[in-house]
């Protein structure tokens, strides 16, 4: 069952339990002004429903999952660096330069993704409770 909203072309899917993650998923909250991103816990069961539409996402995968719908309703997924230059996209300038980078051979950007995300908890710890968010806000967040 297909549990995301058709006003939710673009999609980031996170590891709710990850300070890092969280922290992001807050930063992206603040930054994004026309309010387009929106959100879902990996674990839960819109995360699920992209997993089986999409059966090439790993299956162990614990990065951030980014879905972007076109106006056809058509679905295309990235994880790892991927997935955060495709977001940056999203944002307003100047975060959206950041997508320069996606110059960068994605075997190199996705090491230094997978390096930091092995040691993320031990920095960041994990995450047992989140700032509330407005309404506004929970509108954006999806089960």
């Amino acid at each position: 069952m297909d549990t995301t909203p058709r006003n939710a072309r673009y999609l980031v899917l996170y590891d709710g339990e990850c300070g890092f993650c969280d922290r992001t998923v807050q930063w992206l909250l603040d930054h994004d002004r026309d309010g387009v991103l929106h959100f879902a816990p990996l674990d839960g069961p819109t995360a699920r429903a992209v997993r089986q539409r999409h059966p090439r996402i790993p299956p162990d995968l614990d990065s951030i999952v980014y879905v972007e719908t076109d106006t056809g309703g058509r679905e295309r997924v990235y994880w790892y660096s991927r997935a955060i230059f495709r977001i940056c996209r999203r944002l307003p300038a100047p975060w959206s330069l950041l997508a320069v980078l996606s110059v960068i051979p994605h075997v190199v950007a996705d090491l230094a993704y997978r390096g930091f995300a092995r040691v993320r908890y031990r920095i960041f710890g994990r995450v047992d409770h989140c700032r509330l968010p407005d309404a506004h806000q929970r509108a954006r967040f999806l089960p």
